[in-house]
């Protein structure tokens, strides 16, 4: 290693100086820094039935609304605003040093959330907060672990080697379903507790085995940048997080003031900082970058796949938990863990594509299997619509692997293909660049997903709810007054483990029925039958938009050109305009 006070630009030499071993040390790190980072972005999702439970709280209570919204998007809202800034310090002081405070973060908010002592709303905002400090150490490890790759593997392994890491950062949010379906129910605690002696091995085991790679670097940091964009970020996040709430007498609260106000601030606090980078000496967001074609297309084709990917988790949830599982015997409260169970063909298939189109995309590019991922994605959605909503689960499971399958196979390669288009010094910001857009692509893609499916059950839903509940013996001031409620929320019911129909009569309601009618109301397949055409609705709007989204990251895509790697030049401030043809 050179001494870090020549603070030289590293040259190629330098880059291959610790080959073989050293290269699967970086590896084998990153990949277990991400797989416990993604876990936890979905291990929340299964356990919060349990976690409610055990801090005493009811979720659907429309004073604790706050709580369930930001538990499930407030860690993918802190990851999505900090990495571009983690990424730009990782380029500043290192690399390596930004990675190792990330599991040193991650680990001590882990500890945190595991030794929750109250209970009630203190409890649930002590675990909202220490979430958003977990998804600090998430955005220091996700920022600077793709960097660290590249810098460690020649340009010939990066395919495979960001293959095997991106996979494992998407798979880990599948496996978090399982994992908190199995720890939870014995112990909510649990499934925080699990992320530290992982942290703590992963901790020591970075500070001693990975190097740093000294680089000069400009150390001068963009504040106005880097406050105008998190801002403007924050604002835009909140927008769609508080757009899938109901509202007044909304079922969703698109117009409200607070969703119409975020959006405007954060629109106009993104345009001035475009205007900030543009005049910003040593800018945040090197907005230069763009001018690399392979760059540009990677990053959008990134967004626009996790518009269409980002979402699918929770539809196929609330697919299983509040419809096919119960028809099927399953108490709602025994769904979470199988919906997770059900959903393993869509790892598997991004375990088996990831490595494989990785690998492959080293001597072919990523073109190809990038832009061929997006395009099978597309059929799998298509397929889905027309797949019964009380389907074979052989059907569902092969549809499932074929969506991993593509997924994986666009995942790695395009990933590679946007890290080869980097300069070097610019890697960090680089990653943190398209990790923003992958990010925020996910969040966004949840708003969409949840207000079409809410569109889609408000035309149905509120009929067959009084239709049905009427039927069975429910007075029909109390059928009407379930069939009102927000379609929202019947989703979160079932998306919960709990059985909708309970929370959307209210116990005093079922106290008052006839044990027969309490009986027919509150069995497993009367519910899943009365959203079962309402659904369909829905899912059809969401997977058509789904399928949209990936034609457009597929167009994208192969907007990028043939395989490109870029090369140091002589003369560093030309840096990114030696892009020759493939630059836009």
């Amino acid at each position: 290693m050179v001494d870090a006070a020549q603070r030289e630009e590293p040259t190629s030499e330098l880059l291959t100086t610790n080959t073989d071993r050293y290269k699967w040390v970086v590896l084998s790190n990153t990949t277990l820094g991400m797989l416990m980072a993604t876990i936890d972005i979905s291990i929340m999702l299964i356990a919060l039935p349990d976690i409610f439970r055990g801090i005493h709280i009811n979720p659907l209570s429309p004073a604790n609304s706050f709580y369930l919204l930001w538990m499930i998007l407030g860690f993918m809202v802190v990851t999505s605003v900090l990495v571009v800034s983690f990424g730009r310090l990782g380029d500043m002081f290192g690399r390596v040093r930004m990675y190792n405070l990330g599991f040193v973060v991650y680990t001590f908010f882990s500890l945190l959330l595991t030794i929750t002592w109250m209970s009630g709303t203190a409890a649930a905002l002590w675990l909202v907060i220490m979430r958003l400090f977990q998804g600090v150490g998430a955005a220091l490890l996700i920022a600077n672990s793709t960097a660290i790759l590249t810098d460690a593997f020649p340009e010939n392994q990066r395919g495979m080697a960001l293959g095997i890491n991106q996979i494992a950062g998407i798979s880990g949010s599948f496996i978090g379903l399982v994992l908190g379906g199995v720890l939870a129910p014995i112990q909510w605690r649990l499934i925080f507790l699990v992320s530290v002696p992982i942290g703590l091995f992963g901790t020591v085991w970075a500070y001693k085995m990975l190097k740093e790679i000294p680089r000069k670097v400009d150390r001068s940091i963009d504040w106005p940048g880097n406050i105008t964009f998190a801002l403007g970020l924050i604002a835009i996040l909140v927008a769609v997080t508080y757009g899938i709430q109901p509202n007044g007498g909304h079922s969703m609260g698109w117009l409200s003031p607070l969703v119409l106000v975020s959006f405007a601030l954060g629109v106009v606090l993104l345009t001035i900082f475009c205007r900030v980078e543009v005049r910003s000496p040593d800018p945040m967001f090197r907005l230069s970058l763009f001018r690399i074609r392979a760059f540009t297309a990677g990053s959008f084709s990134s967004f626009l796949a996790s518009l269409g990917r980002g979402g699918l988790m929770f539809m196929l949830v609330i697919w299983l938990q509040g419809i096919w599982l119960p028809l099927h015997g399953y108490d709602f409260a025994r769904t979470p863990l199988w919906a997770g169970i059900a959903m393993l063909p869509l790892t598997a298939g991004f375990l088996i594509a990831g490595p494989l189109s990785g690998f492959l995309s080293d001597r072919y590019g990523s073109r190809p299997f990038a832009t061929g991922g997006m395009l099978v994605a597309a059929a799998s959605f298509g397929l889905l619509e027309v797949l019964p909503v009380d389907f074979s689960y052989w059907g569902f499971g092969a549809l499932l692997l074929l969506n991993g399958l593509a997924m994986g196979a666009f995942a790695a390669p395009n990933r590679a293909g946007v890290m080869n288009s980097l300069p070097s010094q610019h890697r960090g910001v680089g990653s943190g660049m398209n990790s923003t857009f992958q990010n925020s692509g996910q969040v966004l893609s949840i708003g969409v997903f949840f207000t079409l499916m809410i569109l889609g059950l408000s035309r149905g839903l509120p009929a067959a709810l009084l239709h049905g509940l009427s039927n069975e013996g429910v007075p029909l001031s109390a059928a009407r007054s379930a069939a009102n409620l927000p379609p929202v929320s019947t989703l979160f019911a079932s998306f919960l483990g709990d059985n909708p129909i309970r929370h959307l009569l209210g116990s005093h309601v079922l106290a008052e029925l006839s044990p027969a009618a309490r009986h027919a109301v509150l069995g497993r397949k009367f519910f899943p039958s009365i959203i079962l055409a309402p659904f369909r609705t829905g899912l059809h709007l969401a997977c058509d938009s789904a399928v949209a989204f990936c034609l457009l990251a597929a167009g994208c895509s192969w907007l990028r050109g043939g395989k490109y790697v870029y090369h140091e030049v002589e003369r560093p401030s030309r840096t990114t305009d030696n892009a020759s043809s493939n630059t836009v």
